[in-house]
């Protein structure tokens, strides 16, 4: 039996399930998530091995309109070129339906010649089902979409029919990474990431864009792993807000990050935040340099 293998861009507006996507299908976390669109701001890759194929999925961050800084010129830029070399397109929509931001991303998608399959998402939020069949006559109507499948990547439910369809349009060739491999990123990436991904979760609504974080130390140790960590703030202000009265929300934001880089690492894990005021951060190309963002814009 032949073995197929290669590459597949997931692409879509913020916030349309792209990372719960890419977890489900690699089948643990290794693209972090929250209710706040843009949370995602790096390519990353995840690997799903099958008996007779290997499929390499690059989650990117939503292609939106941004705030017109450099680090929201480089996530856009980064969602673009991700297009480049893939074999296959998986684009994302809801299943409430076409939104003005989608159709910035399918005008983006018609630049390509990759075929593109279209994934109807949060199927499992409809209350009538039947609207389905209108949806996809629609969509039909938009673009020549190589196949339209309707998903839910929180339950799982299609995931295995589009996997399928994905692999049937992949070309024959030899698995891209050993198959013990689920990502190309480090555990030092996923570290700051899952940092991240509170910040997002237990701040306001505008702060978490003005925060980044950086890994200044990652050591094994005997007992399980250091780690020091330095989340980024614009102002001084800011700073006050991400740590809270009496220090409780940095605390939370602490405890919660480590027993999820734990559940990652599966080692015990002393782990230590600072915040400092790192202003224009955003738009310094050094800063975003050492945040790893000139590797992938």
């Amino acid at each position: 039996m032949s073995f197929r293998s290669g590459f597949v861009t997931l692409l879509g507006r913020p916030n349309v399930g792209k990372s719960t996507l890419l977890n489900s299908l690699v089948g643990r976390k290794i693209s972090i998530t929250s209710r706040k669109p843009q949370t995602t701001r790096h390519r990353i890759l995840g690997i799903v091995n099958r008996e007779t194929s290997q499929i390499v999925f690059v989650d990117t961050p939503g292609v939106h309109r941004g705030r017109g800084n450099a680090v929201d010129k480089l996530i856009n830029r980064t969602a673009r070129s991700s297009l480049e070399g893939v074999n296959v397109v998986v684009m994302l929509i809801q299943a409430q339906g076409w939104h003005q931001d989608d159709t910035r991303v399918l005008r983006l998608v018609e630049q390509g010649s990759q075929p593109v399959v279209l994934a109807i998402n949060k199927v499992d939020m409809l209350k009538r089902k039947e609207s389905l069949l209108p949806l996809i006559e629609e969509s039909s109507d938009r673009y020549a979409f190589a196949d339209i499948v309707p998903i839910s990547a929180r339950d799982g439910h299609n995931l295995d029919t589009l996997l399928d369809l994905i692999v049937s349009r992949l070309p024959e060739a030899p698995a891209c990474f050993p198959v013990e491999q689920f990502t190309d990123r480090s555990v030092q990436f996923m570290a700051s990431e899952l940092v991240r991904e509170q910040l997002f979760r237990r701040l306001g609504e505008e702060l978490p864009y003005a925060t980044a974080v950086r890994v200044e130390r990652y050591e094994e140790r005997p007992y399980g792993v250091h780690i020091e960590t330095q989340v980024w703030v614009d102002r001084e202000s800011q700073k006050a807000i991400v740590i809270g009265k009496g220090g409780a929300r940095l605390k939370t934001i602490g405890t919660q990050a480590r027993l999820a880089i734990e559940k990652s690492v599966g080692r015990p894990v002393n782990l230590k935040i600072w915040v400092k005021v790192r202003s224009g951060w955003a738009d310094n190309q050094a800063a975003l340099s050492s945040l790893g963002y000139d590797e992938e814009g």
